[in-house]
């Protein structure tokens, strides 16, 4: 097999692993395809393939030297991707005993470009991922990739984030999942985002604790 071909899919390999690794991706993905819809799930997951295609350009670019020059903007992002995060969290806390509400056409669109929206701020606020994402590349791809390689890695990026969170939005969507959420609602949604905000304050705990 081909060095590149063989980097390529061992870059990919990689950060499929992580990416299955449970974090408040995966929650959130959850959480969000028993409690909307299937299609919010879908759009939630959508929004984080495109977060690990940021990820993947700005690796590629070069962000683990410029983090690691520059130490407040590293600093900077974690401590904002963690108040993110608890943000989103108590959100999810306070929305946590009320009815699931069946939208209309118009509420159920909102509600897609919402969870996607929401899935991409999810994806990109923490900062540690993108040094995840630098590192793997450094550390796999060639020093010198042919062009078709760095072509190759921000759609397939896009492929095994999205489908991953595909995969995991069709799973938790279903009829027995769904029902089991609707049974427990308010405890699943403390649980989500206990976890989340858990995160989230490691985030800013990390970045107050001198290294």
């Amino acid at each position: 097999m081909d060095g590149s071909v063989l980097a390529l899919l061992s870059v990919l390999g990689a950060l499929a692993i992580g990416a299955i690794s449970p974090g408040p991706s995966f929650v959130l993905v959850a959480r969000t395809s028993i409690a909307v819809s299937r299609r919010a799930g879908l759009a939630a997951a959508v929004g984080m393939g495109i977060g690990g295609v940021a990820f993947a350009t700005l690796a590629l670019l070069g962000l683990h030297a410029a983090l690691t020059q520059v130490g407040w903007l590293y600093l900077a992002l974690k401590i904002a991707g963690g108040l993110y995060l608890v943000h989103l969290a108590v959100r999810i806390w306070r929305g946590a005993a009320e009815p699931i509400r069946v939208p209309d056409g118009t509420a159920e669109a909102d509600g897609v470009l919402r969870s996607f929206g929401i899935g991409l701020a999810t994806q990109i606020s923490n900062p540690k991922t993108a040094i995840v994402y630098a590192s793997i590349f450094a550390a796999l791809l060639p020093a010198s990739p042919p062009g078709w390689v760095l072509l190759a890695l921000p759609p397939s990026v896009f492929l095994v984030e999205a489908g991953w969170y595909a995969i995991v939005a069709v799973a938790f969507s279903a009829g027995r999942p769904r029902a089991a959420y609707l049974r427990s609602k308010t405890w699943i949604d403390r649980l989500a985002a206990s976890v989340i905000g858990a995160l989230g304050v490691r985030l800013v705990m990390d970045a107050a604790t001198p290294s």
